[in-house]
């Protein structure tokens, strides 16, 4: 007895899909619930498991392939025994030696790989077979690669040094082409139509971080202890930011059509770059949340975003979004408005410089900020007046207890 392994419900907003990475092979056993492969979405990525434990007797939608909603995918024979020759291996036996070999190359070029795995891969020009996989079944992960690469690292540092080749002449000069993910191409659109179809413009101001680092020292151990969280840098950005969309609704609107669409409630994106590309997932309801509950929030959507655990409805939504280029060391930057949303904040790198405070130089940690909105909807005076708020609230955290 066989069953069939279909494509599940995509969600409304997602027209199709594509088989991202098979981690099983034909012929190979599996257990009830083993992934059997990944399907990749605009948004997200989808595990299908094995309904029943037996065997993966053919596959019907290689990787690359574009898939529909309750499109099958392969069919698993019941009770069976890995190794147990099939319908299709009684076939495979009796073919001609091209179609064997055809066959080969076809197990061969489906390695139980992630897609995070793959890419790393193709970027150092690795072939499977040079990594050795610790993870379960022999499966190479992140980890692998990177103590692959650090080994090479460390061996070609060793190594004697040696008479340097000759260059290779233009002709032997590689280069590969990778395609892009759809989630690559989903931002690569969705960033073509905010600066098409918006008054697009940013304002700038800068602030004073010193008020904030000496709050986070002074209570980060005990924050810890209580909250079983770090007190970090977000959790009071996602304050500022809530507070001063109260103050200039304005910015917590959106343009439909004709209308002004005038939200209610607060929920904001936060801009994760992960291995598949950039993600912008929701904390929701951010007027109702603590600093712990902020903190938390935000480091489980991080790390559902590295791993590509994120759902379409941690993903949908959002009235404005906050997007933090200092952690890469950026200093300053124009961030690109996520639609429908009307606004976009971008904090940068904190670096010490020399201010002028009551007459006298003193060296400050100091960040830029950036608000880029859409002027269509909000004028100057409300985004000079929320970049402005917000700095204000930033360098006095007070405020944001007592609400003045």
């Amino acid at each position: 007895m066989t069953i069939e392994i279909l494509v599940p419900d995509l969600p409304e907003s997602v027209a199709d899909a594509t088989v991202a990475t098979w981690h099983k092979k034909p012929g190979e056993r599996v257990e009830r619930d083993d992934v059997l492969v990944d399907i990749e979405t605009d948004k997200v990525v989808l595990e299908v498991p094995a309904p029943e434990a037996g065997v993966l007797e053919e596959i019907f939608e290689e990787e690359g392939a574009t898939v529909l909603s309750k499109q099958l995918l392969a069919k698993i024979k019941l009770g069976a025994v890995a190794g147990e020759p099939t319908k299709d291996s009684t076939e495979d036996t009796e073919a001609s030696p091209d179609k064997r070999h055809k066959a080969s190359l076809t197990e061969e070029s489906n390695e139980a790989l992630s897609p995070a795995v793959r890419r790393l891969l193709a970027e150092h020009n690795l072939s499977p077979s040079d990594v050795k996989g610790t993870g379960v079944g022999g499966r190479i992960t992140r980890e692998d690669v990177d103590a692959h690469l650090a080994n090479a690292a460390k061996a070609a540092k060793a190594a004697p040094a040696t008479v340097a080749e000759p260059e290779l002449p233009a002709a032997a000069r590689t280069q590969k082409r990778v395609p892009m993910t759809r989630l690559r191409k989903t931002v690569a659109n969705r960033l073509l139509e905010a600066k098409n179809s918006t008054a697009m413009l940013t304002t700038f101001n800068e602030v004073n971080m010193k008020p904030i680092m000496d709050l986070r020292a002074q209570y980060k151990d005990s924050f810890e202890k209580r909250h079983d969280t770090r007190l970090g840098f977000m959790s009071f950005y996602v304050k500022a930011v809530t507070e001063a969309l109260k103050r200039y609704p304005e910015v917590n609107a959106s343009i439909d059509g004709d209308d002004i669409v005038y939200h209610n409630y607060f929920d904001i994106s936060m801009a994760v770059s992960t291995p598949r590309g950039l993600v912008t997932p929701v904390l929701k309801d951010c007027d109702t949340l603590s600093f712990a509950e902020i903190e938390k929030g935000i480091k489980e959507l991080a790390i559902k975003g590295r791993d590509g655990k994120l759902t379409v409805d941690e993903l949908i939504g959002g009235n404005f979004t906050i997007t933090n280029g200092g952690v890469f060391g950026s200093l300053m930057s124009t961030p690109i408005i996520n639609p429908p949303q009307a606004a976009i904040l971008g904090m940068h790198k904190i670096q010490d410089r020399p201010m002028a405070v009551d007459g006298k130089v003193e060296i400050l940690p100091m960040m830029y900020l950036a608000l880029s909105y859409d002027h269509r909807l909000i004028d100057g005076r409300e985004s000079v007046g929320f970049l402005v708020t917000i700095k204000e609230l930033l360098e006095d955290p007070a405020r944001l207890l007592l609400d003045v």
